[in-house]
């Protein structure tokens, strides 16, 4: 009837039925108030217009250029992290193979070079063969997907003449290009 299998976990051969029923309780006496705000609910949304699009339950839908945007910033967030992700594991492990073995000397402070200070001579290191270099692009490229999801939520909102959104998004894309090029 009952026995313990390897996992210590008490299994038992005896089938159990079980039956499931729903009861759906319905109140005798129904409340007016309530009612009232449905209806009210109900008679508003009938009279929404968001750009002439109304679903059948009642329930707004997206536009296309709405869902293409949401799918194009989400597929840049996601694979713009994945890349970088993979070019500094990649960086990280080529640096471990090379300096790996090196002792620690955290009683001397060493700054970060020059070179790795700009995007240019990130890629002029890259070029040299610098491992470290490798890292710091990943983290460039870390930093600009947020930046270019900016500018694509910027084009797109031009595009779409959404000249609210246009504003609001050109304040956050000036405010990040000014800190990004403030500190060079």
């Amino acid at each position: 009837m009952y026995r313990l299998n390897s996992g210590f976990r008490w299994t038992s051969s005896i089938q159990q039925e079980t039956e499931v029923m729903t009861l759906a309780l319905i109140s005798e006496e129904p409340d007016s108030d309530i009612q009232q705000l449905e209806k009210q609910h109900f008679n508003h949304v009938n009279h929404l217009n968001y750009q002439g699009v109304i679903a059948n339950n009642h329930k707004i839908e997206k536009l296309a250029g709405e869902q293409l945007l949401e799918n194009l910033l989400s597929n840049l967030l996601r694979y713009g992290v994945l890349i970088a992700s993979s070019v500094v594991f990649i960086g990280g492990i080529l640096y471990l193979i090379n300096h790996g073995s090196e002792p620690a000397q955290y009683h001397i402070f060493r700054g970060t070079s020059p070179e790795f200070c700009s995007p240019i001579g990130v890629f002029t290191a890259i070029l040299s063969g610098s491992r470290r270099a490798i890292i710091q692009l990943g983290l460039l490229i870390l930093i600009a997907v947020p930046v270019l999801r900016v500018l694509i939520s910027f084009l797109t909102f031009l595009f779409l003449r959404q000249f609210i959104y246009v504003v609001i998004t050109s304040l956050v894309l000036t405010s990040l290009i000014y800190s990004l090029l403030s500190a060079y």
